[in-house]
């Protein structure tokens, strides 16, 4: 068995992918396969898959859409060989009737021939770029979930999906929140440049020591918090909707791709 222990940024998405298959691996992916896109997962009938992929194209910063599965079907060649989307990922949720199931290792037994799975970008890729420029990542140097939070920032309603903006925090300088938004514009489908940068409250947090997903991380007095727009963001989307059924990742626990951090890049 693949033990968890010996993952870092040098693992290969295959050696991740395993790992999580295995059960070795259940935290989050962040800072794990340097270089490879991570993406979030959104798993829904596909009498529901249309509206879905409405709702995503009207709201491309928190829903940046890579790739679209075929009904049923538990691989997808554009994000990787030798990949499951039902048993790759540390951690998944299910919703029913819009509740929210605890988190669960695999999703085999849950798996539909009418399921259609949608990859959207993630911020963790981006994190790549921001430590290579010598930016460090609070949630990665202290072991922990990135912080994620519910704002009062509405997104387009589309498709029969509606709510409001799901966004994940990352603390900098002012000298380095700007190089780290220079970089992360270079990503729009990892959801690019920050939303939002300093008072939380103004986009309706109001304590950003308490997250409502991920984990809590120090800010120091002189920093300033970005937030960047959230794959997180259609789960709560799903859970207003009611939705009848529907799989995603836990929050911060993604599906490492085959696909090169390069292939994202605008320049």
């Amino acid at each position: 068995m693949s033990s968890a222990r010996s993952l870092d940024a040098y693992s290969p998405p295959q050696a991740v992918r395993l790992a999580a298959r295995e059960g070795a691996l259940t935290g989050p992916t962040s800072g794990l396969a340097d270089g490879f896109v991570q993406v979030n997962l959104v798993v829904l009938p596909e009498a529901q898959a249309s509206g879905f992929l409405r709702f995503c194209q009207a709201n491309p910063k928190p829903c940046p859409v890579l790739a679209v599965s075929e009904p049923g079907a538990r691989g997808c060649a554009t994000l990787g060989t030798d990949l499951d989307i039902a048993r790759d990922l540390p951690a998944y949720r299910v919703y029913r009737n819009g509740r929210r199931s605890d988190t669960v290792p695999e999703v085999v037994d849950e798996w539909r021939d009418d399921l259609v799975t949608f990859a959207l970008g993630c911020s963790f890729t981006f994190e790549h770029a921001l430590q290579h420029a010598g930016l460090g990542v609070r949630h990665i140097e202290q072991g922990r979930n990135v912080p994620m939070f519910n704002t009062t920032l509405p997104l387009t309603t589309a498709g029969g999906f509606s709510g409001n903006l799901v966004v994940s925090m990352r603390p900098y300088s002012a000298a380095d929140a700007i190089r780290a938004i220079q970089i992360t514009t270079r990503y729009p489908q990892a959801h690019g440049a920050p939303v939002h940068l300093g008072d939380p409250a103004l986009i309706g947090i109001a304590d950003i020591g308490s997250p409502d997903y991920g984990d809590s991380v120090s800010v120091s007095d002189d920093e300033i918090p970005l937030f960047w727009a959230c794959g997180v963001t259609p789960q709560q989307v799903l859970i207003d909707a009611g939705i009848e059924f529907a799989i995603t990742h836990s929050p911060g626990h993604m599906l490492i791709t085959d696909i090169p951090d390069s292939h994202l890049a605008l320049f």
